[in-house]
Formats: structure tokens, C-alpha cells, sequence
């Protein structure tokens, strides 16, 4: 065996191991828990939704290390932006209150993630130049949204608070 099939073969058995670390992982956000009597099944991200303000942009920071994974797997551009889309919608949507959550709880963005992910790895098992400037850009703009998340959450909860208290 050459030496370029022996680290085209480790490379392999890399990407594998993390892609089932991934799978892993994205359960745990998505479907780690069954919900009894029904095939339904809710992970820690929507539950995680339900903490005002905090609880979206820590699932939108978990949700991303997926996205930093897939892109040191050498992911090309167009499926890391819909990595991220995917991100952002569910993100987005779920700010708002209850239906925000039910939105978190049906979408399951890390599991489309990990779809898109698998997707490229069977069609193109190659590995690719990564563009590391587009990757920073990617996910650095992914958390300014996450902030902005944060603070959208703080000021939906301020406005709750003074409708209430009169």
C-alpha cells in the first residue's frame, strides 16, 4: 500500500469517527429523548429554547459546532451556507414565545445538518481545499446572529414584563 492510500485511508477513517461524534452529538440536540406514548422525540435544544433569551443563543452556539466540524471536514460553501441557513431559521423562529419553541421542537436543524453532511461525504469522499477566511466569516456572522438573537429575546422579555406590571 502507498503512502498517499495509507493517508487517503486515515483521512477516511477521520472523517468517519467525527461524523459519528456528529451524529452523536446532533441526537443529543434533536432526538436525544422519547416522548412516551407517541413516536415523537425531543432533544436539548428546545428544551433549551424555553430558558428565555439565553436558551436560543446557547443551542445556536451548539448548533455551530457542527457547522465548524463539517467545515474542517472540507464542506464546500453552498452546503455550509445552508448548514447555517438552516441554523439561523430555527434560531429566528425561535424567539418567539411557545411558537418559537413548537417551531424548535419540529424542525431539528442539527439533524438536517448532519443530513446535508452525510449527503457530501458519499458523494464526494475527496478531500477539499478549505477556505478558512469563509469559514470565519461564516461562523463569526453566525454569532453576531446569535447575539442578536439574545438580545431581541432580552427585549421581547423586557416588553412581556411591562405589559404585565402595567
Amino acid at each position: 500500500m502507498s503512502q498517499t492510500s495509507q493517508l487517503s485511508a486515515l483521512a477516511t477513517q477521520s472523517k468517519l469517527a467525527t461524523l459519528q461524534r456528529l451524529r452523536k452529538f446532533s441526537r443529543l440536540l434533536d432526538n436525544a429523548i422519547g416522548i412516551p406514548g407517541t413516536k415523537f422525540r425531543v432533544g436539548l435544544d428546545p428544551i433549551l429554547g424555553i430558558i428565555p433569551g439565553a436558551g436560543d443563543f446557547i443551542g445556536t452556539a451548539l448548533s455551530a459546532y457542527i457547522v465548524l466540524e463539517a467545515a474542517r471536514m472540507g464542506l464546500p460553501k453552498e452546503t455550509l451556507g445552508r448548514m447555517v441557513s438552516n441554523i439561523v431559521l430555527e434560531s429566528a423562529v425561535g424567539t418567539i414565545p411557545v411558537l418559537g419553541d413548537l417551531f424548535d421542537f419540529a424542525w431539528k436543524a442539527n439533524t438536517k445538518n448532519i443530513e446535508l453532511l452525510e449527503a457530501h461525504l458519499n458523494i464526494s469522499p475527496e478531500i477539499e481545499k478549505k477556505n478558512r477566511w469563509f469559514i470565519f466569516f461564516l461562523l463569526a456572522g453566525l454569532l453576531v446572529f446569535s447575539i442578536g438573537i439574545l438580545t431581541l429575546s432580552i427585549f421581547i422579555i423586557r416588553l412581556l414584563i411591562q405589559a404585565v406590571s402595567g
